[in-house]
Formats: C-alpha cells, sequence, structure tokens
C-alpha cells in the first residue's frame, strides 16, 4: 500500500471551502470516462445513439432518487465518454450552499443527508460494476477519479444549463471530450461559462 506523501501526490481539492454540499440545492455534474474512451454509443446526425452500456448509465442515474431520500435528479445526457446532469438535493429549493469560514476540527456525528460526493460516488461504482460486465471487462476503470461540478445559484442558470445538456450532442464535433476534437485539452470549450469543481 502506497502512503500519500505530499512532495508526490500533488492532489488539490479545488472545491468551495467551508461548503457543505448536504445543504440544499441544484448542482450540475460532469463525469468523464477513464481516457475519454468513447463506451457509451456514438453522435449520429447531432443525436446521441446509446448502446447497452449508455442506456445503463442512463438507468443508473434514473434510481438515485430511490436509494437517497430528498435526492432528485433533473435534465441529464449520456455521451460517447461522459455523462452531464443536474441533480437537486431536495430542501430549500435553488440557494448557495452554507458556507461556513469556520475551522470544525471535531465535527461529532456526522449529518445523515447524502453530500453530492456521496451521490456521485454511489453513481460511479455502480455503473462501473454494471458496465464492466455488460462490456466484459474485468477490473477496468471506467471512469476518471474526479468529476466536474457547479452549483447552479438561480433558476435561469438552471434553465441555461438545462438547454446545455439537450444540446450537447449537436455540439459534439467541438467538444473537447470528445477523442476527434483537434481544439485542445482544456475542460469548458463550449461550456457554458461555470467553473468546474474537482473531487
Amino acid at each position: 500500500m502506497t502512503l500519500y506523501n505530499p512532495d508526490i501526490h500533488h492532489r488539490q481539492s479545488i472545491r468551495l471551502c467551508g461548503c457543505d454540499y448536504s445543504e440544499a440545492g441544484a448542482y450540475f455534474v460532469t463525469v468523464c470516462t477513464q481516457n475519454r474512451e468513447c463506451l457509451f454509443g456514438e453522435i449520429v446526425d447531432g443525436k446521441i445513439k446509446l448502446n447497452d452500456a449508455g442506456q445503463m448509465v442512463g438507468s443508473l442515474w434514473n434510481e438515485l432518487p430511490q436509494h437517497y431520500k430528498g435526492v432528485e435528479t433533473d435534465e441529464f445526457i449520456v455521451m460517447p465518454n461522459h455523462f452531464h446532469g443536474i441533480i437537486v438535493l431536495v430542501g430549500a429549493g435553488l440557494a448557495l450552499p452554507r458556507i461556513d469560514t469556520t475551522i470544525r476540527h471535531n465535527q461529532g456525528a456526522a449529518s445523515s443527508a447524502p453530500t453530492l460526493g456521496d451521490i456521485v460516488r454511489t453513481f460511479k461504482s455502480k455503473s462501473t460494476i454494471y458496465v464492466n460486465r455488460l462490456l466484459v471487462r474485468t477490473g477496468q476503470r471506467l471512469w476518471q477519479r474526479n468529476y466536474y461540478e457547479h452549483i447552479i445559484r438561480d433558476e435561469e442558470e438552471l434553465n441555461r444549463l438545462r438547454e446545455y445538456i439537450v444540446n450537447n450532442p449537436e455540439q459534439w464535433l467541438f467538444d473537447n471530450e470528445n477523442p476527434d476534437c483537434d481544439q485542445g485539452e482544456t475542460f469548458g470549450r463550449g461550456e457554458p461559462a461555470v467553473r468546474p469543481y474537482i473531487g
């Protein structure tokens, strides 16, 4: 087992410091396959044609509210090698999660509410098991270790992101997640004006 060494392992969380991701709110989430491998289908004439693995990913996303009380899924799209979805932690509606600037050294008992990280981990874990079975891939990583998320701050932004998700297949030729796209490696070209957070 390799122990964490800060001189070697430079993983840095850029999530909002002090942000309680179990608070009510809506989040835009993107998860990418390992090495941008196209496993879920193909884009034909600006539309996604999902294979069985892609359909499984969509079904597992839709099932999340059955596993987590107070969680709702909204618009989503399974692309050939990534996934965009909006997830809502039900409560006060669309709201910026509470930012706590105090440092809590001992938080005591953990909240029973699932965090965004809990939900995405469940989605990634279950989909890895089922997709690897479908594609006869033994012990292979399906998703990249991290994921991108953005806090949706108001109704206007929610509607803009819904539209972006629906229209995502039409933008595939210009999408940096497309292995055939020659526009560079930076996440975000063609994305809405959101800052991705990696965790």
